[in-house]
């Protein structure tokens, strides 16, 4: 039988008195060889639980495909390391996550279809979802509690009353769920609105909120909901998230261990979002979409209680305080900082320009008209679109319909410049030095926007390309995904030389480490581009901030020789990188 049942107004757990105390950790942004740390540290705080998300973009990034469950995606062992830390877990498989994550973890193959009714009971969208459902549940039931496991509930859908009234479609997930084995509680999560909560929840599942102040109102407006239960927040927002060019948003601990201690004197049980947020590794952070469009920044520390690099905060000390007075909090030390690597200074002295060298990255695609990023089969990354333009002279050149999301433009190999999405370009004024110019569009996914009815947004060009008026046709697209560990293996690498030309480049060097431990790799003089080091992705840099620095989990590095990798997009007058022991995710905006 499932180990976790509700009463008129609380949660029995094996037939005894329980009130859920969790928090979010998202195996998929922490290193698999730091979860079982990560873990600790949440019971060290006081946490009885923990929770996740399941991005079913990753999990099955083809139709066809078996799904993936290695790696940075092994969920079978990170369910198992829960329990062996004696920790709980809700489990929240979407299908929708949004979780500011790549197109709300949706996979690109599905939301590439215009025809199909996202979230919705059409029946193409829910037939995906089953088949995707028949493939991740197997592995997973031996690790819920009816078997024993630490999976005590698993939430129906995300917040769906903010984003329609289906209610079939949401009865049609809790019955693949039910009819797959699944035999634990079910619960919905909507923000704590009325109309949201009578949109997205269901007769029978439980309902619960997503809120992180106004306490007693929101909790007012759960229980005028659903008239006796469990009144449970989900989401406990201490700390947000940011966007390039935005500020680095930071809460309080005190004012969120205030509101903490008045949900639980409430009686009401608790899921920290997040515990610990971790990182968009590569190409996996999400977007928003509402006036414009705005990506999310590679660091998902989100001003958590145990920072990106999985030392406790201030407010890890202040809501393991507030937790103490509500619930047991182990008798045991508060973990201390992990160590960090010496700075260290890096000098990448090999070259290769991106776009002489393309047709080594992603084989050409001939078309008429320049197809999308979709069209092209790719997920993520970049495209490098080709074309002649049959005339010289100023003028303009016309993107119908855009560019998704950032297109660089060349023209004859020399910088021509730059559209952007979040800025609703379509036009560019040029000099067309001869007729029979070459002229190169090399577009970057920054983002699949992971909320609101702008999922699936294609990428790439969005449509025919002009030059005064004159339509551009026979183009070579070459898809340039660049997401793995052998990313820039294919193309030629020179030495770097004293200076470096304003183009797409490949950089490359090695540095010598002693003892592997966690670092920031600092990029002073660099404006745009991804990292690697020793092939695992760290993801995106942008001198835009607000993030300064990436991320470097020490289980990349190794005892030795380490090679770091750049992308960079713009060129640079330097050849070093400082890995630091100190993080700058940019000034602090509460």
């Amino acid at each position: 039988m499932p180990a976790l049942t509700t009463t008129s107004d609380g949660f029995l757990l094996n037939g005894e008195p329980f009130r859920i105390v969790s928090g979010a950790l998202h195996y998929f942004r922490v290193h698999p060889e730091q979860w079982a740390d990560r873990l600790r540290k949440a019971r060290l705080m006081g946490l009885n639980t923990v929770e996740t998300y399941v991005p079913w973009n990753l999990h099955q990034p083809d139709p066809e495909g078996p799904l993936v469950l290695d790696g940075l995606l092994d969920l079978p062992r990170y369910l198992r390391l829960a329990g062996q830390e004696g920790l709980h877990v809700l489990l929240r498989p979407g299908p929708f996550i949004c979780a500011e994550w790549d197109g709300g973890g949706l996979p690109a193959w599905l939301t590439a279809d215009p025809d199909i009714r996202l979230r919705s009971s059409d029946p193409r969208f829910t037939g995906a979802v089953d088949r995707y459902l028949d493939l991740l549940l197997p592995p997973l039931l031996p690790h819920f509690a009816a078997s024993g496991g630490p999976v005590i509930a698993v939430q129906v859908e995300n917040e769906y009353g903010a984003y329609g009234d289906d209610t079939a479609y949401v009865r049609h997930l809790a019955d693949a769920l039910r009819s797959r084995g699944v035999e634990e509680l079910l619960f919905t999560c909507d923000q704590a609105d009325p109309a949201h909560l009578a949109a997205g929840s269901l007769p029978g599942v439980l309902a619960t909120g997503t809120f992180g102040s106004r306490i007693e109102q929101s909790l007012t407006r759960l229980r005028a909901h659903q008239s006796e239960g469990p009144l449970m927040c989900t989401e406990f927002w201490v700390g947000w998230f940011d966007h390039w060019g935005g500020p680095h948003h930071v809460r309080d601990a005190a004012d969120a261990a205030a509101d903490l201690d008045r949900l639980l004197s409430a009686g009401a049980s608790v899921n920290l979002y997040m515990f610990h947020g971790g990182t968009n590794f590569g190409f996996t952070n999400g977007a928003n979409h509402h006036h414009a469009y705005a990506p999310t920044v590679t660091s998902y520390d989100y001003d958590a209680p145990l920072t990106e690099w999985g030392d406790p905060g201030p407010k890890y000390h202040a809501l393991r305080e507030v937790i103490a007075r509500h619930a047991p909090v182990p008798d045991e030390p508060v973990p201390a900082p992990g160590p960090k690597l010496p700075p260290t200074e890096v000098t990448l002295d090999r070259r290769a320009p991106l776009l002489p060298h393309a047709s080594l990255l992603g084989a050409p695609v001939r078309a008429e008209d320049p197809p999308t990023m979709h069209a092209l089969g790719q997920r993520a990354g970049f495209a490098l679109y080709r074309t002649s333009v049959p005339r010289s002279g100023d003028g303009l050149l016309r993107f119908a319909g855009g560019v998704g999301d950032r297109a660089q433009v060349f023209v004859d190999g020399a910088p021509a410049g730059v559209l952007e999405r979040e800025r609703h370009d379509e036009t560019l004024p040029v000099r067309i030095p001869r007729p029979g110019a070459t002229l190169e569009v090399l577009v970057e996914n920054m983002g699949g926007v992971n909320y609101g009815s702008h999922i699936g947004t294609p990428k790439g060009l969005l449509g025919p390309v002009s030059f005064e008026g004159t339509a551009l046709r026979d183009w070579v697209c070459h898809p340039l995904p660049l997401d793995g560990p052998d990313a820039a293996d294919a193309v030629p690498f020179v030495p770097a030389g004293q200076a470096t030309s304003a183009v797409p480049a490949f950089h490359r060097g090695t540095f010598q480490v002693a003892a592997p431990a966690d670092a920031f790799l600092a990029l002073p003089g660099w404006t745009k581009g991804q990292a690697w080091v020793n092939g695992f992705p760290l993801g995106r840099y942008w001198n835009r901030g607000p993030q300064r620095t990436l991320y470097v989990p020490a289980p990349v590095l190794r005892p030795g020789a380490n090679e770091l990798l750049l992308l960079e997009l713009h060129g640079t007058a330097s050849a070093r990188i400082l890995l630091t022991d100190t993080p700058d995710l940019g000034p602090a905006q509460s």
